[in-house]
């Protein structure tokens, strides 16, 4: 057992409150089960559940028993928890039907291969239930009469994000949120009598819940039990973590693929680093504080974020997917696209602007790359493109151009599917042909 788990979740700043002052002597006496929700709201996971993924996996490694609870019946509720509105309520096939994707998606990154590779201490000891199963088939007499009474309308009326929403919102907030905290409370009851839970794991907004749980298993069981919370992901600047321009930054690679997420963490700005690497990485002291002095002495190497993105492409998608993308970010940095793909092409420049044009667009004489530089709207103009031209500012497939004649034939196609035109370094435009 690993007796010092606690103060090792503390140094990665996985500890944010804690329910008793005594819960890391507590932690360390003996094998504890523990458990971490995730809503059903979706059909994947998203960067800001990797804490709580983590967290579970680090207390299979310290051979305690995490219990990862997929929210298929509180999630037909919907938790108000800082939400400025009410979410809409889902039907029941698609919340069964996201429960079960996350619930595959646990097991994939919380197996002896997921998260931290190579590390097999704790594998087969995540137990993955539906609250749903307990939830759906509870009486409403029976819930108002044994959990309900327990307790008071002002103490709920009191919570941070219940009082949010009746100052803040002219409806203020429905019975049927408003209810969410009995339900999440019973979740704990539920597990303490029929699994042995003992803790309670989850973000910071999850506080009052995890309070009202606790207080419910002493009013129940007159036993004791803890909670820890871990702080909200945001960024340096106070802005959210995990969304981008695009939206969520998914663990799907369906919704977002591989190359965007490793993107997304390789863009890291140097003050986020270092505590991202201790929240959501299993590299050890020693390379994280390398790292860390590294970005105070060299950050021009960006060596820190390049560890982040590795380490998290990894873990989420494997590491054979890591290595494709960084052949694939690589070949584009260096303008050598020829050996990529269709599918490794479109990955990469996925966001970048397309314009279909038909394959006899290419036959002989070829398209003008002037012409083509003006319609994709590159350059504004054809005296645009000539002067981009002359100044080298243009490539064709990654290859400077500069004759003001070239054409574009069937030879420059990529993987027999694409041009790529570049004007400076970062506007890229795709041609796709029919």
């Amino acid at each position: 057992m690993i007796h010092d788990l606690y103060e090792e979740l503390a140094w990665r700043g996985m500890i944010h409150q804690a329910t008793d002052a005594n819960v890391a002597t507590w932690l360390a006496q003996e094998a504890r089960t523990a458990y971490v929700g995730f809503d059903a709201t979706a059909d994947s996971l998203h960067i800001g559940h990797l804490v709580g993924i983590v967290a579970l996996k680090r207390l299979a490694l310290g051979d305690h028993r995490p219990i990862a609870v997929l929210g298929g019946g509180t999630s037909l509720i919907g938790d108000p928890s800082f939400k400025a509105e009410e979410r809409p309520l889902l039907d029941e096939a698609e919340i069964e039907a996201n429960a079960a994707a996350i619930g595959r998606q646990l097991k994939a990154l919380l197996g002896s291969d997921g998260l931290a590779p190579g590390d097999q201490a704790g594998d087969g000891q995540l137990r993955i239930v539906n609250n749903a199963d307990w939830l759906r088939n509870l009486g409403l007499t029976e819930f108002l009469r044994d959990t309900g009474k327990h307790f008071s309308v002002n103490a709920l009326m009191a919570k941070d994000a219940v009082r949010t929403r009746l100052t803040t919102r002219e409806q203020g907030i429905s019975f049927t949120e408003f209810s969410y905290p009995l339900l999440q409370a019973y979740d704990f009851l539920h597990l303490f009598q029929h699994h042995g839970c003992t803790l309670q794991l989850g973000g910071s907004d999850q506080w009052g819940n995890i309070a009202a749980g606790i207080d419910l298993i002493r009013r129940r069981t007159d036993s004791k039990v803890f909670g820890l919370t871990w702080p909200l992901l945001t960024k340096a600047d106070g802005t959210k973590f995990g969304k981008t321009e695009t939206g969520t930054v998914w663990l799907d690679a369906r919704r977002t693929s591989p190359y965007a997420f490793y993107q997304y963490w390789l863009r890291t700005d140097d003050a986020d680093t270092g505590r991202l690497l201790r929240l959501l990485t299993f590299l050890g002291r020693a390379e994280i504080e390398r790292l860390e002095q590294e970005v105070l002495e060299a950050p021009q190497r960006r060596g820190a974020a390049r560890a982040l993105a590795v380490a998290m492409t990894t873990a989420v998608h494997g590491a054979d997917e890591c290595a494709r993308v960084q052949r694939a970010a690589r070949s584009l940095y260096e303008g050598d696209l020829a050996g990529l793909d269709a599918e490794a092409l479109g990955m990469v420049l996925a966001e970048a602007p397309s314009t279909l044009i038909s394959r006899t667009a290419l036959a002989d004489p070829g398209l003008l790359l002037v012409e083509a530089l003006t319609t994709t709207g590159l350059v504004p103009s054809r005296t645009g493109a000539r002067t981009a031209l002359v100044q080298g500012a243009v490539a064709v497939n990654g290859a400077k151009a500069t004759d003001l004649d070239q054409r574009l034939g069937p030879d420059d196609l990529v993987a027999d599917a694409y041009i790529v035109l570049r004007k400076g370094k970062r506007h890229y435009h795709l041609l796709r042909v029919d």
